[in-house]
């Protein structure tokens, strides 16, 4: 190859082949892969995948995915478990997910929906309009969620419809957004984009980003837009192993976040999608990782490492402990490892 991508995204093995980043007698089994979990990368990753294995083991079919674990789930974080209306998921009494569109801009490997994104386009109007009509009769509901597949893959004019729609529900509060694009098609944030956005007083976007190598020069861009626009941002990330399951990579990758105005937020155990098995660490390897970025970064630069409870259940922080219970008092760690008695005050 010269360095150059094709202005499109791939979604073929010879795609891949042809951008050399996946091998010519690899490619029978690869097409087998591509068979049951869909391929697509923009031209953006196309490009950063040819330069860095943490970006390419992201988004290049891998003939590990073939393999069945016991553990492994088709619904892993229990999405239908919760859903009282199709493309709704009403887990936590405050919030709702709403699933705009099964499209992504790009499909990763280690996808928790890798089994239904890509099925079907976006919601169609009378689900959504079901769903709308659900939100507006549970007065409970603050907070709700756009995803997908990546909501911003719909248009401007779309989404400013969707966005004016939940503004005029009075108690719905904030409108939070999780994507991609931002960083894997960073064209697309445009200011016909912005101002749709801004028809809802308290829109959050939550960027998904796992790697500093993803972040590239249109990449920065893109969310330097979103923040000179006023919008809040904030990150997720999974912990998946040869991409980023060590202290340096995702220090490397927070630190560039922070210094793009992005808050990162969590950071999720990888979940029990099928076929993602090679992706999972041990809790324990992630735990050790925090402990590590504990005593190198600020606050404002570490997330929550948390685990979605397979089944349905929720999220939970899991993250090393720091205070242990003593017959008086605690015992207190401190980031060096360094341990410290305190005392809770007398009653």
């Amino acid at each position: 190859m010269d360095g150059t991508f094709p202005l499109r995204p791939a979604q073929s093995i010879s795609d891949l082949v042809a951008d050399g980043l996946v091998r010519a007698d690899e490619a029978p089994v690869l097409e087998r892969v591509a068979q049951d979990f869909r391929l697509r990368l923009t031209p953006q990753m196309r490009a950063a995948s040819a330069r860095s294995d943490g970006v390419a083991r992201q988004f290049v079919p891998s003939a590990a995915e073939l393999i069945q674990r016991p553990e492994d789930l088709p619904d892993p974080i229990g999405d239908d478990a919760h859903a009282p209306v199709p493309g709704l998921t009403h887990r936590y009494p405050d919030r709702v997910i709403l699933h705009v569109t099964k499209t992504c801009e790009v499909y990763c490997r280690f996808c928790f929906r890798r089994e239904t994104v890509g099925d079907t386009g976006h919601l169609p109007p009378d689900q959504l309009q079901a769903a709308l009509d659900y939100i507006a009769r549970t007065p409970a509901i603050h907070e709700v969620i756009l995803t997908g597949g990546d909501p911003l893959v719909l248009s401007a004019r779309r989404i400013g419809d969707l966005v004016a729609r939940l503004a005029a529900i009075p108690h719905v509060g904030v409108l939070r957004l999780h994507t991609r694009v931002p960083v894997v098609a960073p064209d697309r944030i445009t200011p016909a984009l912005i101002d749709a956005l801004r028809q809802h007083p308290s829109v959050w976007i939550v960027v998904h980003t796992n790697h500093a190598d993803e972040l590239t020069a249109e990449a920065r861009a893109a969310l330097t837009r979103l923040a000179d626009a006023g919008i809040p941002l904030l990150s997720q990330s999974v912990l998946l192993r040869g991409v980023n399951d060590s202290a340096d990579a995702l220090e490397d990758l927070f630190r560039a976040l922070i210094r793009l105005r992005v808050k990162p937020y969590y950071l999720h155990h990888c979940d029990l999608a099928r076929g993602a098995g090679h992706f999972r660490t041990t809790i324990a390897e992630g735990q050790a990782i925090m402990s590590a970025l504990r005593g190198r970064l600020s606050g404002t630069a570490l997330p929550s490492y948390v685990l979605d409870i397979p089944g349905g259940f929720g999220k939970v922080p899991i993250g090393p402990g720091y205070v242990t219970a003593q017959a008086r008092g605690w015992s207190v760690t401190d980031p060096n490892g360094h341990q410290h008695h305190y005392s809770d005050p007398e009653r």
